[in-house]
């Protein structure tokens, strides 16, 4: 069947987190270094970005924390500077192809507006904060469906990880071009669950720059 509509992950699939997460080190005093380093080990073991605040600051309050870093003038999101080389010219490239193409991820409200900065072409965007429903939940998924008007068998989802893109995606019955790259995209190959979900993925992606050819052969009569 042919792919239709192409729906894209945000965070280390659009967007290139590192100078996120170091600005959160500095903003808590932790060197860079360490602060990424174990990143990658509670990754590993299954924790959450949420743990590494955690770790450094028991008792940690992300909402608050934004609240003060917006007080103090220290910006806190992302930019055009954040974009990945690859994401403009791949939705440009889907869009000539005449492909639906979405944006779809988990963010908070206020990264919509920050998103529609950048000056991408696509069609949707969806952010978790603002439907109500956050990855792995099936819902966020069929949201996506329900939103383009595409059967799930007619889209391609693309993400960096296999808990929250990879497994979720497949289990409504869209296709999925895992994208090897950010922390999560290298961490969780390790993982000997992972063989499985990869092995049906229609793509195994090291850039976003391959993909419009791809899904054009793919679609080839």
């Amino acid at each position: 069947m042919r792919i239709t509509g192409v729906f894209f992950d945000i965070g280390e699939t659009l967007i290139n987190e590192n100078e996120i997460y170091g600005s959160w080190a500095d903003w808590l005093d932790v060197p860079r270094h360490t602060f990424l380093t174990k990143l990658g080990a509670l990754l590993a073991t299954g924790g959450s970005h949420r743990d590494l605040f955690e770790y450094f600051r028991p008792g940690f309050d992300l909402d608050a924390e934004e609240r003060r870093r917006a007080e103090a003038g220290v910006a806190n999101g992302f930019g055009l500077g954040d974009l990945y080389p690859d994401a403009h010219d791949c939705l440009h490239e889907l869009h000539e192809q005449g492909l639906y193409v979405g944006i779809a991820g988990n963010q908070p409200a206020r990264a919509g507006e920050q998103f529609e900065a950048l000056g991408l072409e696509y069609d949707l965007l969806g952010i978790s904060e603002l439907w109500g429903v956050s990855k792995p939940d099936p819902a966020f998924f069929a949201r996506c469906a329900a939103e383009s008007g595409l059967a799930p068998d007619e889209i391609l989802y693309v993400g960096d990880r296999i808990d929250n893109d990879v497994r979720p995606a497949l289990d409504v019955g869209m296709r999925v071009a895992f994208l090897r790259r950010g922390p999560w995209g290298n961490i969780q190959l390790d993982d000997p669950s992972s063989k499985e979900p990869l092995a049906r993925c229609t793509f195994l992606l090291d850039d976003l720059a391959e993909l419009p050819a791809l899904i054009l052969a793919h679609n080839a009569p």
